[in-house]
């Protein structure tokens, strides 16, 4: 018996790990090699390319592909529609295969809002919020908010979620920041 719910609706190749607790609801496809932590929720429609590896607490929400070369580390929320790509100048005739994917990893606690896209080959940093509809077209550091086409930082964010204010102290839950080059830095 899995330890895991799976709709009926749904599809799973061979070769893959799913952990317990994870949910995978209607018409998802996970592919071979596909490696998912525990915990994880895959809203409607999701597709999970071959070996990508997913962690702990995922959320990914409804009309995702995560595309191999994409790496999701744990506690990442993927929000609805929202784009990974893989190939940076993709041509039908001219497939590259896996060997040609460009990787891409976010990094544990970040957030990609609704019908953001993320350019391949970049990394995500920790905490960071990726607006909606936001396109991310090179790395991004802990803690930013990014939004706009293509993505520059606007602002903070805080590692329980909420947007920081000038003085880097968190409005929820009182966490306090500083300023170090080009990130910030949790006080002591």
């Amino acid at each position: 018996m899995n330890d895991f719910f799976v709709h009926e609706s749904s599809y799973i190749d061979d070769d893959v790990q799913i952990g317990q607790g994870t949910k995978i609801w209607h018409f998802c496809h996970i592919q071979k090699g596909a490696r998912i932590g525990e915990n994880c929720s895959f809203g409607q429609n999701v597709n999970v390319s071959n070996n990508v590896k997913i962690g702990n607490g995922v959320k990914v929400q409804n009309n995702v592909s995560v595309y191999e070369g994409v790496e999701l580390e744990d506690y990442v929320f993927c929000g609805p529609s929202m784009v990974f790509t893989n190939d940076l100048t993709p041509r039908s005739r001219f497939p590259k295969g896996h060997a040609g994917y460009k990787k891409t990893l976010v990094k544990h606690d970040a957030t990609i809002g609704a019908n953001a896209t993320v350019v391949c080959g970049h990394t995500i940093g920790e905490y960071a919020t990726i607006a909606a509809g936001a396109v991310v077209t090179k790395n991004v550091v802990p803690h930013a908010l990014m939004a706009g086409v293509p993505a520059k930082r606007i602002g903070w964010v805080c590692e329980c979620g909420d947007v920081l204010g000038e003085d880097l102290v968190c409005p929820s839950c009182a966490r306090r920041y500083k300023a170090n080059d080009d990130t910030i830095v949790e006080e002591e």
